[in-house]
């Protein structure tokens, strides 16, 4: 049984800012130090738990439903959630905050031109010629987190720079004592 009380650490963020980037270092570093996670990651879940569902404002909050009933699951167990969601809707992050256990949201931050100059996937060239209805921060909005307990400016640090941020407030909170120091193989 783990002797730490279970979290649910929330990135939001807009498409390309590094939320997954952030989100797996973060894991990686976590499960290497023996804590108890799992990773949430919107791409992942669109292929598997909630593939029937578009982008849709409506469809967008039904995904964040499921998400949010299975990180409500997991972190009442005591066990570390990090989910990965661009999750564009204060309304609806403040749904997740009351459903799950030590909510923690976490603003990962870009501008949405760095994001843009990111994306391998195409689709913000895609968005802005009209291409895809719905893309958060080009034709569909995306509501920036009024009180995050943390913010992470990923056009200002580094990934481990962010991740030892979140790192530092986890320790501070008490939701896990003190890392060893990252090693070669996790930087």
């Amino acid at each position: 049984m783990s002797q730490y009380e279970g979290y649910t650490l929330w990135l939001t963020g807009l498409s390309g800012a590094g939320k997954t980037t952030i989100a797996k270092a973060l894991e990686a570093r976590l499960k290497e130090a023996g804590y108890l996670i799992e990773r949430l990651d919107g791409d992942v879940v669109r292929q598997s738990l909630t593939r029937d569902l578009g982008f849709s404002k409506e469809d967008r909050d039904k995904n964040i439903e499921r998400v949010t009933f299975v990180a409500k699951l997991l972190s009442r167990n005591g066990v570390g959630v990090i989910s990965s969601f661009i999750s564009p809707y204060q309304a609806t992050r403040d749904e997740v905050r009351q459903e799950t256990t030590n909510f923690i949201e976490v603003f990962v931050h870009a501008p949405l031109e760095v994001c843009a100059e990111r994306d391998v996937k195409g689709l913000y060239a895609k968005a802005f010629a009209g291409e895809i209805p719905n893309f958060t921060g080009v034709s569909d909005p995306y509501e920036a987190p009024e009180n995050p307990e943390l913010v992470v400016n990923t056009h200002l640090e580094t990934v481990d720079e962010s991740v030892d941020k979140i790192i530092t407030y986890l320790v501070q909170r008490g939701f896990i004592s003190s890392l060893p120091a990252r090693t070669e193989a996790l930087a």
